[in-house]
């Protein structure tokens, strides 16, 4: 199950405010339940939609009294959404059969109190000056909202919890919920849910008297072939809907939709195209044709199953150990933005997904004392002494990735011994000699100078637009002079070839040279990556054969120039100078570690800046058009202290590179109102945002809104990652290199053709440059673009930029800094100092942790802004703790 704070779907709150909620819950008839839980405790009341309103607006929603002070903030928090999802074959399978639709509904009743009872339980509220003591809840208030359907009127059976923000603590006054705490318990309310949906023992008894079984993933392994056939037909709905509703928009000039409009054209749009369709479409006339399709689409459901065989696996013999392991990686997967730093929560966390992998049926109390030990089998490093720390405190990491941030930081510093500069002069002349008309600044020139030197251990770090290109182009000039080669590698594809492609150097990903010097990874059991290198003449299990060494000649005083290094992860960079030292050569960093930083840990390209004697930061821009909003953009990027974040929140202010919202749909709308003024102008644009998810709500509006007008048809479609419709004409991402088609991870093309079993993509830049990829390839890994992240964006130049709300301190300077015309910055805010503040906030980073000495001290800097417990109110926690083991 899939559990999301601000999720996506039909009741996604659509504002911050009380008529956002309303709204939200307007969808659909949704039945408001009140569950108010009470140590441990639940009952449960209806709400009116007034009552709601109240409810949200922080009041006592039958006696309208205030509970607490007021949330001032127009961006605050007045409640936290939480999506009680599932599988689609889940919804499937509870339309096809009554009996099973009540074991859903059980389940996600027991779900449901379970994770209501743990947000009591868990969470706090905070008290005190600067909020330093912790205040435990005795009372917590949800609402609940239930769905059958989604906006498609596919089967959709969710749920919504909305947590409201106000809390009365166990000293009976009302205040508001540690947020930071409630968002990082989240993670073991997403790991309940996954335990719930694949151990319940009702619930696989309920699926096993019916014939039906759990695969590998956890979808009904019977029922999972359906779910493709609805998310094409989901397609040509939301087509339909595009259309009808520019039909509608023609017929009323000047006017918006209402909801019951919207809700008729969403009937219509569902029934168009089908046969023996009802003339006045209702819910149970739409369920029945739902069933009538898919016993079409699989004739055997209509058929009587014979009951499946349970098989379980008893919780003793399960192995304790392995569980464990997997319960660390989990944990240290998702420590990537945190230095290697996880929490108790997370560990534990990860102990219940791993437990919901091993096809283990019981009782939950008997599994929550098995991940009692399962988390007290974890062995990790513990970063503070502190006894009490907190459970939401990253302050543990796994004893793998310690290790290794131990390891490279030796392997730099025996590498970076100070060797000697080419002549600036010789490098000057070099330059005149490949580009007359272009003359290198003194940053390019040092940082060409270091490159075509003898220095093993070279970094080149600077902003975006700094022509880090151009002096590539040079240093490799330089180093063919001296009878060496430069050779460019990137922690992408992408980027490799680009690079390569532009200083006319030998290319490849990291990895793809990595692979050719003999290393290998694969997954272990406890799903960690481990990288091993063969030796020539090994055996190599992956390509079947014999290893004969590596085909890339690399000489001693070659130099391996690693672009985009920001995004170097440890592992990857660890590898590296094994390679480095093996044949001799050097190795040189360029990047910015200020922009998006690896999917994996990070600071190796800290380690390697601090370390080298022959360290160049490049400080003049290129790109940008206004030399104004060029050095404006030089201090977003490093801003000197919190006096500086604040004056250039102000500028940028003042100088129209912020626009305002009133709320998330307005910012939204802004975003893609956006693209059609750039579009119009003949021009590029980036629209970046925080997530996927909204990218993704952001290119779907541009989708329909093209449809609306003509711009696309909704003639053949393929059906993209996740059951999203792509037309002809969309503009969308490929997200997986493919060596045969010639496509790379993240880059953008536009849709020239839709065959019977392949799609033509022209190159967003070049509309002659095609590629020719399986229809197979495109519905697993092409996506709509016309909006991304910031990985996505990274390395992109285009005429204009339009940053969304939400994204971090790199995300803000990456997307400020794509546009050579303009830039701007999309936030809620109502005032300028409300947006002062959100971009003061923004603009605040967490310092990279590449030793060991670093992530202790942001563990314990992390501990002394948490709210603690009173010392006389300490009482020893149930929860076990993970066993540690001591890394240097």
């Amino acid at each position: 199950m899939n559990y999301a704070f601000n999720g996506t779907c039909d009741a996604t709150l659509t504002a911050k405010t009380p008529e956002g909620v309303i709204a939200a819950a307007g969808y659909a008839d949704a039945v408001m339940t009140r569950y108010i839980v009470e140590n441990g405790a639940i009952r449960d009341d209806l709400l009116t939609r007034d009552q709601l309103k109240d409810w949200v607006d922080g009041l006592d929603p039958l006696s309208g009294e205030r509970r607490g002070r007021d949330l001032e903030s127009p961006v605050a928090d007045l409640i936290l959404d939480a999506t009680i999802n599932a599988p689609k074959s889940f919804s499937i399978a509870a339309m096809l059969d009554s009996d099973i639709a009540a074991a859903y509904d059980d389940l996600q009743d027991r779900l449901r109190d379970r994770i209501v009872k743990l947000w009591q339980s868990e969470l706090n509220a905070r008290r005190g000056r600067g909020g330093a003591i912790r205040e435990d809840l005795a009372r917590i208030e949800v609402v609940e909202l239930r769905h059958e359907r989604s906006r498609s009127l596919d089967p959709h059976k969710h749920r919504h919890l909305w947590l409201n923000v106000k809390a009365q603590g166990r000293d009976g006054k009302w205040s508001n919920i540690d947020t930071r705490v409630a968002l990082r318990f989240q993670n073991v309310i997403n790991a309940e849910g996954d335990l719930a949906s694949r151990t319940d023992p009702a619930w696989i008894r309920a699926l096993a008297a019916k014939g039906f079984t759990l695969d590998e993933d956890g979808e009904i392994a019977q029922l999972q072939p359906l779910v493709r056939p609805l998310s094409k037909r989901s397609a040509q709905i939301e087509a339909n809907k595009s259309i009808r509703t520019a039909w509608w928009k023609e017929q009323h000039p000047g006017q918006e939709p209402s909801h019951d409009v919207l809700s008729q054209i969403d009937h219509w749009a569902w029934a168009v195209g089908r046969p023996n369709k009802p003339g006045d479409l209702d819910e149970d006339g739409w369920a029945a044709l739902v069933r009538e399709e898919l016993l079409v689409a699989d004739p055997t459901l209509g058929m009587q199953r014979s009951p499946a065989r349970l098989t379980s696996i008893a919780v003793q013999a399960l192995d304790l150990e392995l569980l464990a392991a997997k319960a660390v990686v989990d944990a240290d997967a998702r420590s990537t933005g945190s230095g290697g730093r996880f929490s108790i929560m997370d560990v534990r966390a990860g102990a219940l997904r791993a437990i919901a992998t091993t096809r283990v049926v019981a009782d939950r109390d008997e599994l929550a004392d098995l991940a009692d030990d399962v988390v007290s089998h974890s062995e990790t490093v513990t970063l503070i002494s502190e006894p009490d720390a907190p459970k939401h405190i990253k302050h543990l990491m796994a004893v793998s990735t310690a290790s290794l941030k131990a390891t490279l930081a030796h392997k730099v510093d025996v590498l970076s011994a100070p060797g000697q500069i080419l002549d600036r002069d010789v490098v000057a002349a070099i330059g005149r000699a490949i580009e007359p008309d272009r003359r290198l600044d003194d940053g390019q020139l040092a940082g060409a100078a270091a490159i075509a030197g003898t220095s093993r251990n070279v970094v080149i770090s600077g902003p975006a637009g700094t022509g880090k290109t151009t002096m590539l182009k040079v240093a490799g000039a330089a180093l063919g002079r001296r009878g060496h080669k430069m050779i460019v590698v990137a922690p992408t594809k992408k980027a490799s070839v680009v690079a390569g492609r532009e200083t006319k150097s030998h290319s490849s990903s990291l990895h793809q040279l990595l692979h050719d010097y003999g290393w290998r990874w694969s997954t272990t059991a406890s799903g960690a990556t481990e990288w091993r290198r063969l030796s020539v003449g090994e055996s190599d299990l992956t390509s079947g054969g014999i290893y004969r060494g590596p085909r890339i000649s690399i000489n001693p005083g070659d130099r391996i120039v690693v672009d985009e290094a920001g995004m170097l992860d440890l592992e990857a960079a660890s590898a590296l100078l094994d390679v480095v030292h093996q044949t001799g050569a050097g190795v040189a960093l360029i990047g910015d570690q200020r922009q998006a930083l690896p999917v994996g840990h990070s600071g190796a390209m800290a380690l390697f800046w601090r370390r080298s004697a022959d360290r160049v930061e490049l400080t003049t821009t290129h790109r940008f058009d206004d030399q104004a909003w060029a050095q404006l953009a030089l201090r977003l990027r490093d801003p000197h202290g919190p006096d500086e974040i604040h004056e250039i929140a102000k500028e940028l202010i003042r100088t129209e590179h912020v626009v305002f919202a009133d709320n998330d749909v307005s910012a939204r709308e802004a975003m893609v109102q956006g693209w059609f003024d750039a579009t119009q102008r003949r021009q590029t644009i980036a629209l970046v945002t925080s997530t996927h998810a909204e990218a993704q709500e952001i290119s779907e509006a541009i989708q329909r809104r093209r449809l609306e007008s003509g711009a696309i048809r909704p003639g053949p479609a393929l059906t993209g990652q996740f059951g999203q419709p792509i037309f002809v004409g969309d503009v969308v991402q490929t997200r997986r290199n493919d060596s045969a088609a010639d496509v790379q991870n993240r880059q953008n093309w536009v849709v020239k053709a839709i065959g019977d079993d392949h799609v033509i993509l022209a190159a967003s830049t070049d509309t002659t440059d095609l590629r020719n990829v399986s229809l197979a390839y495109a519905e697993e890994h092409i996506h709509l673009a016309y909006a991304t992240t910031v990985y996505g964006v990274q390395g992109e130049t285009t005429d204009t930029a339009l940053v969304g709300p939400g994204v971090d301190a790199a995300g803000l300077y990456v997307g400020l800094t794509r546009g050579k015309q303009h830039n701007a910055a999309v936030l809620v805010a109502s005032t300028a100092d409300s947006a002062k503040s959100q971009l003061v906030e923004l603009m605040q980073r967490s310092a990279l942790e590449e030793t060991m000495a670093k992530s202790r001290a942001a563990a314990q800097a992390e501990l002394r802004r948490a709210a603690r417990t009173p010392a006389a109110q300490i009482v020893t926690s149930p929860d076990p703790q993970p066993s540690s083991v001591g890394v240097r």
